[in-house]
């Protein structure tokens, strides 16, 4: 049955019908054979709206979208450039370090790419850096910032897991730091190797860039600090954000206008949040639908007689979930798939906190995959550039990936050598 509903899911969803729809025509239809009544999914979704931390993500969404106006990026660039600029291949570890942060705080890797490409891409051409490598660097770089908090990603995970979303926050640092880590380290190679222009350190634009972009660049600190500290919940953080961007956007830098712009910002924010929501709701039934028919169970059979070990069922993981982040959003493969992969880790014994730091990693991993990766798209798209091209130029970048994935899978304490130290 399951795999019958699973055809007519694709079926649908390819046919052009929104996905939310999709799965819940599949579960009104796996209650219906099941003989469950289908008031379980309004109850289901009555649920989604008495849970108090989905809160932060309308919050974090909004203020995300507050940073992305006005200046905030060419600041967060120039204090980059003014670290990083000096060193052989500066202006590639400057992208990745400002897109990853760009990422974090605004929770898309698609307006990361828009935003930032346009400055970004035509100074590492200028600066004789070759256009594939370019292409690459940027194109990849706007998925890195997944595993730092405000992270969308890591709040939705952990609530549709039942995991700490607290200490998914401290796990996601240092593999997060690796992520953007190994890449800066490639291009300082390649630096080395072009022989490219290396301006020298200069203290008083370090300060004259601190001081530029001293108002945003502590929010991910602020935002951990506060509920380590005991001082606020997660969902309390994201309504102290939004009040501290405002503040920052509206008096310090006066780049928004209350009445103006902030309403147009606001319905754009929620656009998101509302497909986020829906699909949200849609999910719920579903899983409603599948806990009932014991599928989880199933599958968990299923692997036990064709994987026997943790690290076989790692690998297998990995394959399905790079596969998955082509061909979905993220916000849309965790709603969808982690119900299913979270009793069959626990069973292999996986931490759940690593599993959702390997979780958001493949499928960040999975925007820039060929043949259908949806950064491959919106590259291609930005810099007018053949989509063979971005496949060709993103190789590198994504070998580097895959081997970072493979240092975060097998090696656990690096996720939770943080919430472990802290607990």
């Amino acid at each position: 049955m399951i795999l019958i509903l699973v055809i007519i899911l694709i079926i649908l969803i390819i046919s052009g019908l929104p996905l939310f729809a999709g799965i819940l025509t599949a579960a009104m239809l796996g209650l219906h054979v099941s003989g469950v009544d289908l008031a379980a999914i309004p109850i289901e979704i009555f649920r989604l709206a008495n849970a108090p931390v989905l809160l932060a993500i309308p919050l974090f969404t909004f203020a995300g979208y507050l940073l992305s106006q006005g200046g905030t990026s060419t600041r967060l660039v120039r204090f980059s450039r003014s670290l990083f600029g000096w060193l052989p291949g500066g202006l590639g570890v400057v992208a990745l370090v400002s897109c990853a942060f760009f990422t974090a705080i605004t929770g898309a890797t698609g307006i990361t790419i828009i935003a930032l490409g346009g400055l970004l891409f035509p100074a590492l051409i200028s600066e004789k850096y070759e256009e594939n490598f370019s292409l690459g660097l940027i194109t990849t770089s706007g998925s890195l910032g997944l595993h730092f908090p405000p992270s969308l990603p890591i709040i939705l995970y952990g609530f549709v897991s039942g995991t700490s979303i607290e200490q998914l926050f401290m796990a996601g640092l240092l593999p997060g730091v690796l992520m953007v880590g190994i890449p800066c380290l490639f291009s300082v190679y390649m630096g080395r190797k072009w022989r490219l222009e290396q301006p020298p350190f200069s203290g008083l634009e370090f300060l004259a860039a601190l001081k530029g972009a001293a108002w945003e660049l502590p929010i991910p600190i602020l935002i951990l600090a506060g509920i380590y500290s005991g001082f606020c919940t997660a969902t309390e953080a994201a309504a102290l954000t939004v009040a501290y961007v405002l503040f920052v956007k509206t008096l310090i830098f006066r780049e928004l206008s209350l009445l103006r712009d902030l309403p147009v910002i606001m319905k754009e924010s929620m656009k998101m949040v509302g497909g986020i929501m829906i699909i949200l709701g849609a999910a719920l039934g579903f899983t409603n639908y599948l806990v009932d028919a014991f599928i989880p169970m199933k599958i968990l059979e299923l692997m036990e007689g064709l994987v026997s070990s943790k690290i076989g069922f790692l690998m297998v993981l990995n394959i399905f979930l790079i596969l998955v982040g082509c061909m979905m959003d993220i916000f849309s493969a965790i709603l969808v798939v982690v119900p299913l992969i979270v009793p069959l880790a626990v069973q292999f014994g996986i931490d759940p906190v690593h599993l959702g730091i390997v979780f958001l990693a493949n499928l960040g991993i999975g925007y820039n995959t060929p043949p259908v990766g949806l950064n491959l798209f919106i590259a291609s798209s930005r810099f007018d550039k053949p989509i063979m091209q971005l496949y060709k130029a993103t190789l590198r970048f994504l070998l580097l990936l895959l081997f970072t994935l493979l240092l975060i899978t097998y090696w656990p304490g690096l996720s939770l050598f943080l919430p472990n130290l802290l607990k």
